[in-house]
């Protein structure tokens, strides 16, 4: 069985999508789309930005999105999922990909989840810091031991946790984890606390937008972040795209439960390869490959 899989932020480059848009009529229809819906040439950005253009929340969410969703389409008849699942904001490009909702309501969405994100973190100063080298359990445990706001966030793979949280309790929880024999600790360039309570304001703001969406049946279950399980029925895919802003991404149990549930390869659409490699960290026997150019398609 075939999982095609979704990248989150952090997989943006300058650059990115471009020879989609000059090779596929089709794919340059769709970007022009997404410039007339968000209002300003995200194109211009995404091709001939800046890294630190492309940092913003604003245009990373959107720019990744429409990266992995336009690859989808340009694959057409090629594109035949037995099963999606996205990191974080790739859970819309994996909604949109499987039909679950239509490409102009899955780009608003991204375009006001980002919006809301970048509001929540300038409410409060948050960070998150990534944990290489430990049990999930004694992260957990020293994260519910600081007072200060600090929750296990990103379970990546075994053996790499990401922590959200208040700049305090993020640091005071990267000093005890050094000292419990971490081999990394390290604060990551984010701009606030991801998939921590301290997004509720954007959680919040965006239970609305996704209640007022049309979400259909996919033509595949979709593994999303919440618990990690399969999903086709559209109520319970609003209630876990709510829960996703305040919650952990279960990535490591979803692709567990994924190989639990026949997947024999995995497919990365869209920028970047870093779902390939925790695919491979979780089963080194799994067949992974990814497509982010044309050329990635004809080879």
């Amino acid at each position: 069985m075939k999982a095609y899989v979704f990248p989150g932020q952090g997989a943006q480059f300058v650059g990115m999508g471009k020879d989609l848009y000059d090779n596929s009529p089709e794919a340059k229809e769709l970007f022009e789309k997404a410039n007339d819906i968000l209002g300003f040439r995200i194109t211009d950005l995404m091709f001939e930005g800046t890294p630190e253009d492309l940092k913003q929340t604003n245009v990373t969410q959107p720019a990744i999105f429409l990266h992995s969703v336009i690859m989808a389409k340009v694959l057409g008849d090629k594109f035949k999922p037995d099963m999606t699942a996205g990191h974080s904001l790739g859970e819309f490009s994996a909604l949109v990909a499987a039909g679950a909702m239509s490409f102009e309501d899955g780009l608003k969405l991204v375009s006001q989840r980002a919006q809301a994100m970048q509001k929540a973190c300038e409410i409060e100063p948050s960070t998150m810091a990534a944990i290489v080298g430990l049990e999930d359990g004694v992260v957990e445990e020293v994260c519910n031991s600081i007072d200060d706001v600090v929750v296990a966030a990103n379970y990546n793979c075994p053996g790499q946790l990401v922590i959200s949280g208040s700049i305090e309790g993020v640091n005071k929880a990267c000093d005890i984890l050094k000292e419990k024999g971490a081999k990394r600790a390290l604060i990551l360039p984010v701009g606030g606390a991801f998939h921590s309570p301290l997004m509720e304001p954007a959680r919040e703001e965006l239970a609305a937008a996704i209640e007022a969406t049309d979400i259909k049946e996919p033509v595949c279950p979709v593994y999303q972040n919440v618990d990690a399980l399969p999903h086709t029925d559209p109520a319970e895919i609003k209630k876990n795209l709510v829960s996703q802003l305040t919650a952990p991404v279960r990535w490591t149990q979803t692709v567990q439960n994924m190989i639990k549930d026949g997947a024999t390869s995995f497919t990365e659409l869209g920028p970047g390869k870093v779902l390939q490699g925790l695919v491979k960290k979780v089963d080194r026997s799994m067949a992974t490959e990814g497509f982010s150019t044309l050329a990635d398609i004809k080879e």
